[in-house]
C-alpha cells in the first residue's frame, strides 16, 4: 500500500523558522515542531493544523503562506534542495525535483507539461489539501529558486485551488510578481520555456552525480508506489470516518463493480480483510504520531464505535497497545 501523502521534519522546520523571524512565542506550537526529527514523516494533516495554528497567530495577513514559504532554505528540502543547487541549469533541477519528489512527500505528484510555448509545473488537488499549506509550499518553490538565481525571472502565471478574497489576490500578484488564478483544477507555475536554459549558478557536476546517487538509494528504500493501490486507500481515508466501510461502497466510490474491486485484489495477492487491517494500521500509525489526536478520536476516524474496539485491533496488528506505540515513538 502506497504511502500517505506527508512532509519531512525538515520542512516543518519553515514554521519554527517563521514563528523566530515574527517574534511569536507560541510555545505550544514550538514544542509540537521539536518532536520531529529532520528525517521523520510528518502526516500533511499535523503540518497543516500546526500552519493553521500558527497564522491565526497573526489575523491581519490576507496570504499568510507567503511569509513563510518565503524563508526556504536548501536544509529545509534536505537531499533534494541539494541536487537542485548543484544541476547544470533550471531544467535539470525542475527534472530533479520531479524525479525525486517522492523523498519529500512520499508520493509523485508533480507533472511536467509544455502549454502555449511555456513549461508548466503542476499538482492535482491531493486529499487534505490546504489553503496555507498550499500557498508555503509554491512561495517557497519560487522564493527558493529567487534565492540560487541572481535577477530571476517572475513565473508567468500561478494557480491555486482555493477561492481568494480580493486583498489575498492582491497579495499573491505581488508577491509572485504575475497574474495568480484561484479555483483552478490543479495548483500551478508557469515559466516561459526559455528560462529552463537558465544557469545555476552554483551548479557542480560531481557533487550532482553523488547526490543523484543518495537520492536513487533514499528513493529505493521507499515503498513503491501503486496508482491501484493509492486510488483505494485514498477512498478508505473518506469513508473510514462513517464507520461503515465494506467492498461495495468502495467499489461504488471507485466505479467500478464489486467483483471487478475483489478481482483485482486477487491479482494483488491481498483479500479485502487484509487490505482493510493493512490501511487501518497504516493510518493508526501516522495518527498516533500526531499529538493532538486523542485514541477516541483516532479510533473514530478509523471507523471503530469504541476506543477499546480500536485497541484490540492494534493489539492484533502489532503486539503492542496504541498507547505503547505513542510512547515508543515519542
Amino acid at each position: 500500500m502506497s504511502m500517505l501523502m506527508r512532509v519531512t521534519g525538515a520542512w516543518t522546520a519553515l514554521l519554527t523558522d517563521w514563528l523566530d523571524q515574527a517574534q511569536l512565542p507560541a510555545p505550544g506550537i514550538r514544542a509540537r515542531l521539536a518532536m520531529w526529527l529532520p528525517e521523520d514523516r510528518v502526516p500533511v494533516t499535523t503540518w497543516a493544523a500546526l500552519l493553521d495554528e500558527a497564522v491565526a497567530l497573526q489575523p491581519g495577513e490576507p496570504a499568510p503562506g507567503l511569509a513563510i514559504g518565503a524563508g526556504v532554505q536548501p536544509r529545509h528540502v534536505g537531499v533534494l534542495g541539494y541536487l537542485v543547487l548543484a544541476s547544470d541549469t533550471l531544467a535539470e533541477a525542475m527534472a530533479a525535483y520531479q524525479r525525486y519528489e517522492r523523498l519529500f512527500y512520499g508520493v509523485d505528484l508533480a507533472e511536467v507539461a509544455m502549454v502555449q510555448g511555456e513549461v508548466e509545473l503542476r499538482w492535482p488537488r491531493p486529499p487534505h489539501v490546504s489553503v496555507v499549506a498550499d500557498e508555503v509550499a509554491i512561495a517557497a518553490l519560487v522564493s527558493f529558486l529567487r534565492r540560487q538565481i541572481a535577477d530571476a525571472p517572475p513565473p508567468s502565471r500561478v494557480s491555486f485551488l482555493h477561492a481568494a478574497a480580493p486583498a489575498r489576490r492582491a497579495a499573491c500578484e505581488a508577491f509572485f510578481g504575475c497574474p495568480v488564478d484561484f479555483g483552478d483544477t490543479h495548483t500551478r507555475v508557469r515559466f516561459p520555456a526559455s528560462y529552463l536554459a537558465i544557469p545555476m549558478p552554483h551548479r557542480d557536476p560531481g557533487l550532482r552525480t553523488l547526490l543523484d546517487q543518495q537520492a536513487r538509494s533514499l528513493l529505493a528504500a521507499l515503498p513503491q508506489p501503486n496508482p491501484f493501490d493509492r486510488a483505494v486507500q485514498q477512498v478508505l481515508v473518506r469513508l473510514l470516518p462513517d464507520g461503515e466501510v465494506s467492498v461495495d461502497k468502495v467499489a461504488q466510490a471507485l466505479h467500478q463493480s464489486t467483483r471487478t474491486l475483489q478481482r483485482r485484489l486477487g491479482d494483488s495477492g491481498i483479500t479485502w480483510q487484509a487490505l482493510l487491517d493493512r490501511t487501518r494500521e497504516h493510518l493508526a500509525r501516522q495518527y498516533l504520531a500526531d499529538p493532538a489526536l486523542s485514541l477516541a478520536e483516532i479510533a473514530l476516524l478509523l471507523g471503530y464505535s469504541e476506543q477499546s474496539a480500536f485497541t484490540r485491533a492494534f493489539r492484533r496488528w502489532t503486539g503492542q497497545t496504541p498507547q505503547a506505540c505513542r510512547r515508543g515513538a515519542r
